[in-house]
């Protein structure tokens, strides 16, 4: 089951609150990626992968907030 099928299941109560964990998760990986970036011995492989991850979380946002927020054509 693909991600897009996934949220069209769940209720829009439910999606509000994943909506708000992924946003607090993203800050969170903003805050640590921001953290090892100013240590001149950060992990490149580390920085590489949080970056993804937050990549996946953005990507997650995006489509719940699509969900949500529909396009309203003028």
């Amino acid at each position: 089951m693909n991600a897009r099928s996934d949220i069209s299941m769940k209720t829009d109560e439910v999606l509000r609150v994943e909506l708000e964990v992924f946003r607090r998760e993203h800050a969170d990986l903003d805050q640590a990626i921001a953290a090892l970036q100013e240590r001149s011995t950060a992990d490149q492989l580390t920085l590489q992968r949080l970056k993804k991850q937050k990549l996946r979380l953005k990507d997650k946002i995006a489509q719940i907030e699509d969900r949500l927020l529909p396009d309203i054509i003028a």
